[in-house]
């Protein structure tokens, strides 16, 4: 769970399309920290964000806890999608805020290319 920050908030008082990206950014941290992970060093690899698309489904405003649900999609050799599902809870009923989806390449940042999913992480996305 994430909860939303007042500086999350735009000039419409509610959460900003940049905001849902760092709040994005930090449930896939969160998830690979969960799992002994992090976004760099992963047996020499790091993982960069190739692409992302956010469709908003309601407003999110300061006080909301989102919960982020990641799910996995395609997988490559070098990278895989990740999938988001970010929801509150209002008056008991769950509402969802945006669903999300990133796409995540490998890269060895010493010799700056592109390189193989780590074994590691294809046991973690196969879960």
């Amino acid at each position: 769970t994430i909860p939303v920050r007042i500086t999350d908030l735009n000039y419409g008082k509610h959460v900003g399309n940049d905001s849902f990206i760092s709040i994005i950014h930090e449930a896939r941290v969160q998830w690979l920290h969960q799992n002994s992970l992090s976004e760099l060093g992963i047996d020499g690899t790091g993982l960069i964000m190739s692409d992302l698309s956010i469709e908003f489904k309601q407003e999110s405003f300061y006080g909301d806890i989102i919960d982020v649900k990641i799910g996995v999609g395609e997988i490559s050799k070098v990278g895989f999608e990740l999938y988001y599902h970010l929801s509150a809870k209002r008056d008991n009923l769950t509402v969802v805020l945006a669903i999300a989806k990133t796409g995540m390449i490998c890269y060895n940042y010493e010799i700056k290319k592109i390189a193989a999913i780590p074994d590691v992480i294809k046991k973690l996305l196969n879960n």
